[in-house]
């Protein structure tokens, strides 16, 4: 389901770390209420903070290169996963994301519980069918 790789110390295939729905799912849980640029209303997102993902794995880099399923790539620094409570969302509204609606997951910004999160430079943050996440 995701596929992380780059500069880690925790992997466990080929010098990268690969998650299914139930390791993703083991994380610690969060859900997030927030409205986005293509939805309508504040919406509910369930999922993990990026932040413990890239301790699970033993991030190290400053640069996340976050890649969706039709190769759409984004360099985010890792300073906004410290900064903010970035969601990797698994769930929308209560149901398991589908490639057919912005799945299987999908990086989520808090963006009505900071002004600044509502600038369009980070709404291209906003990784959905997330496939690959790349550590520099």
């Amino acid at each position: 389901m995701l596929e992380v790789h780059g500069a880690i110390t925790h992997t466990n295939r080929d010098g990268a770390a690969l998650f299914d729905r139930a390791m993703l799912q083991a994380l610690p849980v969060m859900t997030l209420e927030t409205s986005t640029a293509v939805t309508d209303g504040i919406r509910r997102f369930d999922g993990f903070l990026m932040r413990d993902l890239l301790a699970h794995v033993g991030a190290t880099g400053a640069t996340v290169t976050a890649t969706a399923l039709n190769d759409y790539a984004v360099a985010i620094a890792a300073d906004d996963f410290e900064r903010f409570d970035v969601l990797v969302a698994y769930a929308y509204e209560g149901a398991p994301l589908q490639v057919s609606d912005k799945g299987p997951l999908w990086i989520v910004y808090p963006r009505d519980q900071h002004a600044e999160l509502q600038d369009i430079r980070y709404d291209y943050r906003w990784v959905w069918q997330l496939t690959r996440l790349d550590i520099q």
